[in-house]
């Protein structure tokens, strides 16, 4: 006979709500790999999305030192009382932030969302003394480094990109971007998957480490195999949705994207991304490429970005971490009393 404990139930709702929360945020943040590429017709919309779904794939299967991250940073899944019950609380709250911003369309951050999360339920579940305060700032540094460390690299290879094809003819050179356009937004979308997907990989492990149904050694954060692939596959497959109304902000409202823009941008985000994995830090993707599409932008001439629209994401941005925190706490407090 099945077991049908209620840790069972709440256990299984959690990997549902995980795998949901990483189909959100391929279709979500789509359009960080593929926004750019699509504006400037370098891809078509179609096209572009079979690449994205296909590079988120394997990039999340590549790496998994930013799950251990999550899971293990924020909060100690061997201390944590209730565990599952704070993870319900956590998901809960993330989507709920992910839904709401995908509908107004504004590019917010599918990370700060989960970490916040995260870090608000285990405090409405045992205070702050059960957030382990250096992990956890080690986690926010680096989503506020990340963003400024794009603009400034975005600013740069824009200005040196535009100084190798100075005297090329410009249409050949449009041309040209464009064909390579379909590389950086391959990059683009393997570093998405990289990082992101890893997030709902510690997400489901530190659930079931602390619901007791993983054994490992204190310290020890190994994801088992179904996490990997179930993660990888959910967030694939919310990438091939694609997220048009994030898409259309990407692509146009920040600022006129040309194929050189476009290029440049994709590969400054691509790159800071990249590196920021291998460091086993989580970021932002979607601050990265709108921080890359800034600093291209703002190289150009400063009245080249839409400043209100950025100005409006970036409040976003600041929100999203206390806001979905307490919306997780709030979760927990509810889901106590019937769970």
């Amino acid at each position: 006979m099945p077991d049908f404990s209620p840790e069972v139930v709440i256990l299984v709702l959690v990997v549902v709500m995980a795998l949901s929360f990483d189909f959100i945020n391929g279709f979500h943040d789509t359009a960080n790999a593929i926004a750019t590429s699509v504006s400037t017709r370098a891809l078509s919309p179609r096209t572009a999305i079979v690449i994205a779904s296909l590079f988120n794939l394997i990039g999340a299967l590549t790496y998994t030192g930013v799950a251990k991250t999550i899971g293990g940073k924020i909060t100690d899944p061997f201390k944590l009382e209730n565990g599952l019950v704070v993870v319900l609380a956590a998901l809960t709250a993330a989507i709920l932030w992910n839904l709401i911003t995908w509908w107004f369309g504004i590019p917010s951050s599918s990370s700060h969302a989960i970490i916040g999360g995260v870090a608000g339920a285990a405090v409405g579940a045992a205070g702050f003394g059960s957030i382990n305060m250096e992990g956890f700032i080690e986690i926010v540094k680096a989503l506020i480094i990340s963003p400024i460390v794009a603009f400034v690299i975005g600013f740069i290879v824009i200005k040196i990109v535009s100084a190798i094809v100075a005297n090329m003819n410009y249409h050949k050179t449009n041309r040209n971007f464009r064909m390579l356009q379909v590389l950086s937004a391959s990059w683009q979308s393997f570093s998405h998957g990289a990082n992101d997907a890893q997030k709902t990989m510690g997400v489901i492990t530190l659930a079931l480490l602390s619901g007791g149904f993983l054994v490992q050694e204190p310290g020890e954060f190994a994801i088992p195999l179904w996490v990997k692939l179930s993660a990888a596959i959910a967030m694939a497959l919310g990438t091939s949705f694609g997220g048009w109304r994030i898409i259309k902000t990407m692509g146009g409202k920040i600022m006129k994207i040309k194929p050189i823009s476009g290029f440049s941008a994709d590969l400054s985000s691509a790159l800071i991304i990249t590196i920021f994995t291998t460091l086993k830090l989580p970021v932002s993707t979607t601050h990265v490429i709108t921080s890359s599409i800034l600093g291209v932008g703002a190289s150009q001439k400063l009245n080249a970005v839409k400043w209100g629209v950025a100005g409006r994401i970036v409040v976003t941005w600041i929100i999203t971490l206390p806001v979905t925190g307490l919306l997780a706490a709030a979760c927990y407090v509810v889901f106590d009393v019937f769970l």
